[in-house]
């Protein structure tokens, strides 16, 4: 699942992921609808930004880590890494990816805290 509130950055991840061997089967553009996905359906991995309408990224990834312990989240974000990579990775996140970066390292990422999972 990818969660944006830009409906832009969702159809480019969605097509990035796409076109590689994965399927992007959800999309959320605020935290409401992240944890309705979640009800609804079993995701391999959550694409999550920081920046939501109403409550942040960061706010709802601890509840998420409680509720779907198994899942993979990986913050994508403007925010620099420095910065954010390790407050996001402290409330649970499997990794933290800046937006600029290229759409293979994306792919290469969303496939390794899904196999990390696994393992």
């Amino acid at each position: 699942m990818i969660a944006d509130d830009h409906a832009l950055i969702r159809k480019a991840l969605k097509a990035v992921l796409n076109s590689w061997d994965m399927r992007v089967s959800a999309e959320a553009e605020n935290a409401q609808e992240v944890f309705d996905r979640l009800e609804s359906q079993k995701f391999d991995c959550l694409v999550l930004d920081i920046s939501l309408p109403g409550r942040s990224g960061l706010d709802i990834l601890p509840k998420i880590k409680r509720k779907y312990p198994e899942l993979p989240v990986l913050i994508f974000s403007i925010y620099p890494d420095e910065q954010f990579a390790p407050i996001a990775i402290k409330a649970g996140a499997s990794a933290y990816l800046n937006k600029a970066c290229e759409p293979e390292r994306l792919v290469r990422t969303v496939r390794k805290v899904v196999h990390d999972r696994a393992a």
